[in-house]
């Protein structure tokens, strides 16, 4: 049977066991919105698109993709870099299942929620929750993969705030992470590789009032501005977490945006805010009071759509004079304006976090490194590549082994067996436990013979 014998076979079969309207083939209305991705460089699209309202109608949708020989993939938010979303031919597209309910200090949300739908949820309790840096980004996703971001200080990662899901195994099986901490412990951090997780409990924190926002240093003075921000990430308290992206804002051009958001205690605020404002000499940006809501919306508007983007991370232990040598020498070659470095503070309650309570594997103090390459469709994606690996292959000798696990790509072999530290083997377990057939690929993990290589290396 051919490919696409498979597909009409499964579409044919799946008309008659969900309601009309959830089954979408390309050309149909509602296909492209379903399809479509943040990285817009990404091309691939599924013949064959389900969008599932409950749990049996995502169990009956990878048991009959299994019967009919058709991979499957998962979208949350549509939001991850490398298009894993769209891998199978049949996508089980989660964008119906959002809901959100907030029961105290916890919030109950569907797989495809979004992180804003999280925030302004929580808002109304006077809550905060742990998310990255945006709110369109896919809960579930960027939670089961670790979920850098700026309470971490105080909130530890997005992983670390997950308490329970409910998961659709490859066989069909709804479970539930209260019957099996195994299952609970692989999904703090080892991805969406086990099942797809239709439904997350988060832990949420009380909002004691942020203040955060962004502050723009000029490209002339990046070696001070790093120099500095290096010390104050070394000293800072857990109250303050830091971001910096070293990129080129409209109207400005190449500069250093540094986003500071305060957790902690309020009387803290701005001591910290004002060693912020001493990095440089501040040419825009303000950071004042604010809400997580407010705040996140500005993130988002800060972030460009219609880029093709490719992404690499390295985590460093600190920013020595030689890192930040290399990081500005490489910024200053980028190939166009959408070409970049940030760095992502990893510290504070993400670190106390026990070795044994989670798959994430760094868990002492130290910097991610991302650098992304966004590029318009006609600009040439030959130089933004070359750009890319360079500044990702020069930083190699400085780096920490594995990286973060959302931005690896499974032939970064050497990463992925060292991204989740001590835990690969334990992983490795879970994956044939679970999803032994391997019907699921979302983030890269560790195989046996990765393992094997990595020990005989030892």
């Amino acid at each position: 049977m051919s490919s696409t014998d498979g597909i009409d076979e499964l579409a044919r079969h799946l008309s008659g066991q969900v309601p009309t309207g959830r089954l979408l083939r390309p050309g149909d209305p509602s296909y492209t919105d379903t399809t479509a991705l943040w990285n817009s460089g990404v091309t691939t699209r599924p013949g064959l698109v389900v969008r599932p309202h409950t749990n049996v109608e995502v169990a009956t949708a990878i048991t009959s993709a299994r019967q009919f020989g058709v991979g499957v993939s998962v979208r949350g938010g549509g939001h991850d870099w490398a298009g894993r979303a769209l891998r199978g031919g049949l996508v089980i597209d989660l964008g119906a299942m959002r809901d959100v309910r907030v029961e105290r200090d916890n919030a109950v949300i569907g797989g495809g929620s979004r992180a804003g739908d999280v925030i302004a949820a929580a808002a109304q309790h006077r809550m905060n929750v742990a998310v990255g840096t945006a709110g369109v980004v896919g809960m579930a996703g960027l939670t089961l993969g670790g979920g850098y971001g700026p309470l971490l200080g105080t909130t530890g990662l997005a992983a670390d705030n997950l308490l329970g899901a409910e998961v659709v195994l490859a066989d069909g099986r709804i479970v539930s992470t209260e019957d099996d901490s195994e299952l609970l412990w692989a999904l703090r951090g080892g991805g969406g590789n086990f099942g797809v997780v239709t439904s997350l409990r988060l832990r949420l924190h009380s909002d004691r009032g942020l203040v955060g926002g962004m502050v723009l240093f000029p490209w002339e003075e990046a070696s001070t501005v790093l120099s500095r921000f290096a010390e104050l990430i070394a000293d800072a308290t857990d109250g303050l977490t830091l971001l910096l992206e070293m990129t080129v804002a409209p109207g400005i051009g190449p500069c250093l945006v540094v986003v500071p958001v305060w957790s902690g205690d309020p009387q803290g605020a701005d001591a910290a805010v004002g060693k912020v404002m001493r990095l440089g000499t501040r040419v825009a940006g303000a950071v004042a009071p604010t809400t997580q809501k407010d705040l996140w919306a500005q993130f988002d508007q800060a972030v460009p759509n219609g880029l093709h983007w490719d992404l690499r991370t390295r985590n460093i232990a600190e920013l020595t004079p030689d890192v930040i040598s290399l990081l500005t020498g490489w910024v200053e070659k980028r190939p166009g304006p959408g070409a970049g470095i940030g760095l992502r503070q990893f510290h504070g309650a993400a670190t106390r976090v026990g070795t044994e309570e989670s798959a994430f594997g760094l868990r002492t103090s130290h910097v991610a490194v991302e650098i992304s390459a966004g590029r318009g469709p006609d600009e040439d994606h030959g130089s933004f590549k070359e750009w890319l690996d360079g500044a990702y292959n020069a930083l190699a000798p400085f780096a920490l082994p594995g990286g973060y696990p959302n931005f690896l790509l499974p032939d970064q072999e050497e990463q992925v067996v060292h991204a989740y530290g001590a835990h690969a083997e334990r992983l490795v377990k879970a994956k044939e436990t679970y999803d032994p057939k391997y019907v699921f690929t979302a983030t890269p993990l560790p195989d046996r013979s990765m393992l094997k290589t990595r020990r005989a290396a030892h």
